[in-house]
This record gives C-alpha cells, sequence and structure tokens, in this order.
C-alpha cells in the first residue's frame, strides 16, 4: 500500500488547445495521514489540481494517484473521497441534518447509520444544536460549517477543502480549526487557503504552487525553518550589533531585513540556548524587541519563494 494518500507524477492541464498551462509537469505528494496545506495565489493551479482529483477534469499528461489505487473512478472509489468547493451552495430549505442524511443515503447507508453519521459530523463543525433548523436562517459562517460537515460524511480516506475557514468568526475559526485537527492521522485532510496564518496553525505538510508549477513542498517545519531559524522582530534595528552576535555565535548566520534579525543555526544547533545570548546582546545594545518567532512564517517562505521563483 502506497505511503501516499495522494500523488500527481509530471501533471500538465491546459483548459484550450493554445491557451496556458493551468499545471505545468506537476509532481507532488500528499502523505497519509497528513493535514496539508496547499498553498498559491489565485491562478496557481489549485483549483485545477483539485478538479484532476475529484475527476471533474483529466490530465492532459502526468498521472494522478488516489491512495495507490490509480485516479478517481466514481465506481470503484466509492467514499473514499470528500470535496468541499470554494462556493458550495446548499439547499435553503432543508435542514443540516436532513441534508447530511439525504448524503449518507446516497452512499447507500441504512436510515439509522445515516442519522448516527450526520449526528457525528454535525458534532465535528459544532452545529448539533442547530442541526434541526432551516439552512435559510443561517449566516454564511454557519452554512460554511455545514458544507464542511457533508464533506466528512462517511469519514473518507481523503477530504479535499477549498477556504473552508471563509467567512468565520475568530471564534468559529478557532472551534472548526481544532476539530479538524483531531482528524489528524485518521484522515487526510488537503486544505486550500489564503490565510496562511490558519494554514500554519493546523498543518504538518506544505505542497506550494506558483503558476502551475510546484514550488516547494515538505514538513510544515522544515519549509518554515522552525528548527533552524528564529526571527527577531525589534525596534531600532539600526542598534543590533551584527558583528558582536556573529562573534559570539561564529556558526550561526545572522541577516538583518529592515526590523526583523533573521537567526539561521546549524542544523545541529540549539535555538534555546543561542536566544539566551541573543537577547542578552539586543539589551546590552539598548534594541527594543517586539517579538520573536521560530522560523519565517509560511507566509513569509511563500512571499520569498514567489520573489525568488
Amino acid at each position: 500500500m502506497s505511503g501516499h494518500a495522494l500523488t500527481f507524477e509530471g501533471v500538465s492541464k491546459r483548459y484550450t488547445s493554445r491557451g496556458p498551462l493551468a499545471l505545468d509537469d506537476v509532481s507532488f505528494h500528499v502523505p497519509r495521514g497528513s493535514i496539508t496545506g496547499f498553498v498559491g495565489h489565485n491562478g496557481a493551479g489549485k483549483t485545477t489540481a483539485f478538479s484532476l482529483v475529484a475527476g471533474f477534469l483529466r490530465p492532459d499528461a502526468g498521472s494522478v494517484d488516489i491512495l495507490g489505487r490509480g485516479g478517481f473512478d466514481p465506481y470503484v472509489m466509492k467514499g473514499v473521497l470528500g470535496v468541499l468547493p470554494q462556493d458550495a451552495e446548499l439547499p435553503d430549505r432543508h435542514t443540516p441534518r436532513e441534508l447530511l442524511r439525504h448524503l449518507c443515503r446516497l452512499q447507500g447507508w441504512t436510515a439509522g447509520d445515516a442519522a448516527t453519521e450526520a449526528d457525528r459530523v454535525l458534532d465535528i463543525v459544532r452545529l448539533t444544536d442547530r442541526r434541526d433548523a432551516r439552512i435559510h436562517t443561517f449566516s454564511h459562517g454557519m452554512r460554511r460549517r455545514v458544507a464542511v460537515a457533508s464533506a466528512l460524511v462517511g469519514a473518507p480516506p481523503l477530504v479535499l477543502l477549498d477556504e473552508p475557514l471563509s467567512g468565520l468568526d475568530p471564534v468559529q475559526q478557532h472551534a472548526l480549526r481544532d476539530a479538524l485537527a483531531q482528524l489528524r492521522g485518521q484522515q487526510t485532510l488537503v486544505i486550500s487557503s489564503h490565510d496562511l496564518d490558519d494554514l500554519e496553525r493546523i498543518s504538518d505538510w506544505v505542497v506550494m504552487l506558483k503558476q502551475g508549477r510546484c514550488l516547494r513542498q515538505g514538513p510544515i517545519a522544515d519549509v518554515t525553518g522552525s528548527k533552524h531559524l528564529c526571527s527577531w522582530r525589534v525596534s531600532s534595528p539600526e542598534r543590533v550589533p551584527l558583528a558582536v552576535l556573529t562573534e559570539r555565535l561564529p556558526e550561526h548566520r545572522f541577516t538583518l531585513r529592515d526590523d526583523v534579525l533573521l537567526e539561521e543555526a546549524p542544523s545541529d544547533g540549539d535555538l534555546d540556548q543561542s536566544s539566551v545570548v541573543v537577547m542578552g546582546l539586543l539589551a546590552a545594545s539598548a534594541v527594543p524587541l517586539r517579538s520573536v518567532r521560530r522560523g519565517v512564517g509560511l507566509e513569509q517562505r511563500f512571499l520569498d519563494d514567489v520573489r525568488e521563483g
């Protein structure tokens, strides 16, 4: 059995014979049981990639493999894939429970099992108390949670979620993000979002696209550099003692970008110990420290890669 829930191998796709490539020789994989952040600007190819996985499109070249079974076939892979489109429409006259029970019945569930499963996924998205209310009375954020629940019905091993947290208030975002995190290891979630801070909080694997090509993939800790990078945001950056820092920590590399001091440790370095030294030297040079974070952050890494790539 493949260790990957999803594999793209040399995939290319055009929408017209003379049009630009929406995907250009794209290769990446998604580990089973991971929560993977799918990152890219508008037009990067994320929606095309999702459509290829869901079977709405076929690749012009290359291959898409789902769970080691080849490309998606609805007759062979029943219940294997859950999909949340960005602009999913819901039937206003139904209740969430009715909608989800209907989706279960379409998959061949008995009435009793369908009711149990509908209640299970509504609990995941924190809508148990509104399960019998009409959807037309729901806010945008509540509708979005119903749509997420519909993609989770039947616990498919692979779930594609396009902007699942869009339109949710901060409390709802936090609750749903935590609920999705609980599925790590049980299901594979591929989440596309422009909110890279949210993706960084929940993801353990990242795939980055730019203009139809794969820029980067890998564990979130490696992509953001949280194991060997530290970002120090300071006031009065002109006072940062770069020469002294380099002298005291010669195996570490220091770079000043505007008001951020970036510290890069060797692979066997100890950022916890070096942080004490850096903080002491900044204080001795009267450099106010505004914030500290491990790594450069997913958003900054993506912006850097886009500029360089």
